[in-house]
């Protein structure tokens, strides 16, 4: 399984790829906002900008979002942000327009990540329309009550069934049983924070076993 880091934070994407764990990135609009903060001076060539200083540092797919919501103005933003790098990938919201921009992109050859993903139909849609990728929310939907990882489960049983080529990007990724879950039904990609990156490493018997190991090894040098 792929590890892509859920953030437009640079320094959390260049801790990451150090870690050697970095398969690519997924960014969005409340991301982009987080880094820019109150900024009323930043401007969409700041947007396009700072997509490409990712682009820089990670070798591996890029997730851009338009932030349009009529297909024509979603082709027009998609193919400007393509024109960034190569390895920019264009997030489309699954909606009727958006599925009318995945078409399009798809005809191009411009991989596209279909986002906001909620229900195995549109995940069925998303890859009919030729998406590269889908993004079902896990957490959001956990957050209402439901289990999101069931719905991750239908969706690589439904691309399995019919061989579609879209891959399955978890996302909205809330704590590491989120990733071991994703692993196990056979999701291709969970994209994480940088938080719960950090968190997979972690076990309380690691941090005791590591203690007794180093007390023992001071006593040896003694």
């Amino acid at each position: 399984m792929k590890f892509f880091i859920d953030t437009a934070n640079l320094d959390e994407i260049l801790a990451a790829r150090e870690l050697g764990l970095l398969d690519g990135v997924t960014t969005n609009p409340s991301l982009i906002a987080k880094i820019v903060g109150d900024s009323s001076n930043f401007t969409y060539r700041d947007f396009k900008d700072h997509i490409a200083r990712i682009c820089d540092i990670v070798d591996g797919p890029v997730s851009a979002e338009v932030t349009c919501l009529n297909a024509e103005e979603m082709i027009v933003e998609g193919e400007e942000l393509a024109a960034i790098h190569e390895n920019v990938v264009i997030k489309c919201p699954l909606t009727i327009n958006g599925l009318k921009a995945i078409r399009h992109f798809s005809e191009q050859g411009i991989p596209t990540n279909a986002t906001l993903v909620f229900s195995p139909n549109q995940a069925l849609l998303a890859a009919k329309a030729g998406a590269s990728y889908v993004s079902p929310f896990v957490g959001r939907l956990d957050d209402i009550s439901t289990e999101g990882m069931a719905l991750v489960e239908q969706i690589v049983r439904i691309y399995d069934n019919y061989g579609f080529l879209t891959q399955v990007i978890v996302a909205s990724v809330r704590h590491p049983q989120h990733v071991v879950d994703s692993a196990m039904v056979g999701a291709d990609i969970a994209t994480i924070p940088f938080s719960v990156i950090r968190q997979l490493a972690n076990h309380p018997l690691t941090d005791l076993g590591l203690k007794k190991f180093m007390e023992d090894a001071s006593v040896m040098k003694k």
